[in-house]
């Protein structure tokens, strides 16, 4: 009996590291493969409902994990790019979304699942395709996942043959509705011990495929499952804003709000199920000597499915009520708070594409303080008196931004090491070159307001003329910055060329500037420090639009 056991858990844990491990490869080529669609779905969340559903469902399909989604929907609340109505929509989504893993593994093919590894692998390994290796490398996951289920199914067969282990699941009928909350709850729990509801999933079809539990308990523990993953969310969003954290409990309160009605009616929806499958769930089939249950995977996903389908239908017309909801339980901090680059999440590393792309929207709010640092600075240059809090402003934007540059290369650096395509690693090596570009930029745009402080504490005023060139070269350059900075959102690359012939332009003008300044300098002879400063100025401006030309170049990927 003890090497019986030993056996059996040896094979449960082995095939379940080889179907976890084919879920995270079939995630990774399934991200590279479809990285630009992946993209263009994460930048269509809109204030449509719809729209943010379509958008979970779509994501969560294509990275198979709905934690992945959950975490990357704070880290966008967090950092002010989503709004909590927007965030719940994708969260709805995503439940939909995660379903699919029962579908791919109520395909009837288990017994293949070591051919399809073995054949993907050698294609993996031999090919100088990049893309189609990530193809393979999807196939391969898909053969580790249905290898490892049919390790786990041989795992939890001799239990049938275990009197103390059956009675023992006895105690887990789904027959009342005690039962099912009880079946629930252990799901639930389950799911938030290992964090993933695929690996729960897998082990609730392994024991129901072997008949070891019943169809209506393995239904029951699918349906805790859902609760259970919303454990990633919620520690994804611990030190938060307080709007990422309500975006979190939106996802624990859908999901326990859902279980609660669908337990309710447990037994009509799975009379449901059945009826509409056309199959009995608990009809046995001897395979080579061996009983199993070839209809009861289909019938879990089913349920899996038509239980969060079902869901989303009925919450999308109180998705306005649920967010006021969490308002009022979750209130504002006394203290303002700002978004934080908390997004960046480490655990995003394993979804590249996502990374990818919240990083380029950091870039994007890099560009955004820039101009508003030199909106500031232009007030000063041309004469206005700035009060001591809007100085203090540009200086902390200055702070922010060198934050903001080392986070993300922080987060960047740590992707590189991960295993990700050529397409991302170079994206990365420019957004890393921009960020950097960008950060420049705020240092040369809080020397100018130093400059200008130096220049008022000594008591000295500016010609007219001067002051006037010194604006018309602000608003040069910040059209410059501006032409770069729209260029980068909408990621035009072609900007570069027309970059180039303008910024020859400013270089002139600083050059006149300069020559004019000091002709006049012969005759009028100002005071030594106001030409000091005049000068520095001109090349401040200069290093501007040299650094912004440098993004424009990152963009189009010159060296």
């Amino acid at each position: 009996m003890n090497g019986d056991l030993i056996e059996m858990i040896l094979n449960v844990i082995g095939g379940l590291g080889l179907f976890l491990l084919g879920m995270k490869y079939m995630s990774e080529g399934l991200q590279t493969i479809a990285g630009s669609r992946l993209r263009r779905m994460i930048g269509a969340v809109t204030s449509n409902r719809l729209m943010a559903i379509a958008v979970g469902t779509g994501v969560t399909c294509l990275v198979q994990s709905s934690s992945v989604t959950s975490v990357m929907v704070v880290g966008f609340v967090n950092a002010g790019f989503m709004t909590l109505t927007q965030a719940i929509g994708v969260i709805m989504g995503a439940n939909i979304g995660t379903t699919i893993t029962g579908w791919i593994l109520a395909l009837q093919i288990g017994k293949y699942g070591l051919p399809i590894l073995g054949a993907a692998a050698l294609v993996f390994r031999f090919t100088r395709k990049e893309r189609l290796r990530f193809a393979a490398m999807v196939v391969m996951g898909i053969g580790m996942i249905f290898f490892g289920l049919e390790l786990m199914k041989d795992g939890f067969a001799p239990i049938r043959k275990m009197p103390e282990f059956l009675d023992w699941f006895a105690k887990f009928r789904a027959v009342t509705y005690f039962g099912v909350l009880k079946c629930a709850a252990v799901g639930c729990i389950l799911t938030m011990v290992v964090q993933s509801s695929s690996a729960t999933l897998g082990i609730t079809i392994g024991l129901a495929s072997t008949g070891v539990i019943p169809f209506e308990t393995a239904a029951a523990l699918v349906l805790g499952e859902n609760i259970g993953t919303t454990i990633t969310a919620y520690l994804a969003s611990l030190g938060a804003t307080t709007n990422a954290k309500r975006a979190a409990y939106a996802h624990v309160v859908f999901n326990v709000l859902g279980v609660l009605w669908i337990t309710a009616l447990f037994a009509p929806y799975i009379a449901l199920v059945k009826q509409v499958l056309g199959v009995d769930p608990s009809a046995m089939v001897l395979v080579d000597g061996q009983e199993t249950y070839p209809n009861i995977t289909a019938a879990i996903a089913a349920v899996h499915t038509g239980f969060n389908v079902a869901n989303v239908v009925i919450f999308i017309p109180f998705i306005g009520l649920m967010a006021r909801f969490l308002v009022r339980i979750v209130p504002d901090r006394k203290y303002r708070e700002e978004p934080h680059l908390t997004m960046l999440d480490d655990r995003l590393i394993n979804t590249p594409v996502i990374g990818i792309e919240q990083s380029r929207k950091e870039l994007i709010r890099m560009a955004d303080t820039v101009r508003k640092m030199l909106d500031q600075v232009r007030r000063a240059v041309s004469g206005e008196q700035l009060d001591e809090k809007a100085v203090r402003k540009i200086f902390h934007k200055e702070e922010v931004m060198d934050i903001m540059q080392k986070e993300v290369t922080v987060f960047l650096t740590g992707l590189l090491a991960s295993s990700v395509t050529l397409d991302v690693a170079d994206e990365a090596r420019r957004i890393l070159r921009m960020a950097d570009e960008y950060e420049s930029v705020s240092d040369y745009a809080a020397n100018i307001m130093k400059l200008l402080l130096r220049h008022e504490k000594a008591g000295l005023v500016f010609r007219q003329e001067d002051r006037d060139a010194l604006v018309g070269l602000h608003d040069e350059v910040v059209g410059y910055v501006r032409m770069v900075d729209e260029a980068c959102a909408e990621n035009h690359p072609e900007v570069v060329s027309k970059a180039h012939t303008r910024g020859d332009g400013i270089t002139h003008m600083i050059r006149d500037l300069r020559a004019a300044h000091l002709a006049e300098v012969a005759e009028t002879r100002p005071d030594p420090l106001t030409t000091v400063i005049y000068i520095d100025m001109l090349n401040a401006y200069r290093r501007v639009k040299d650094h912004a030309m440098n993004v424009a170049e990152a963009l189009a990927g010159e060296k």
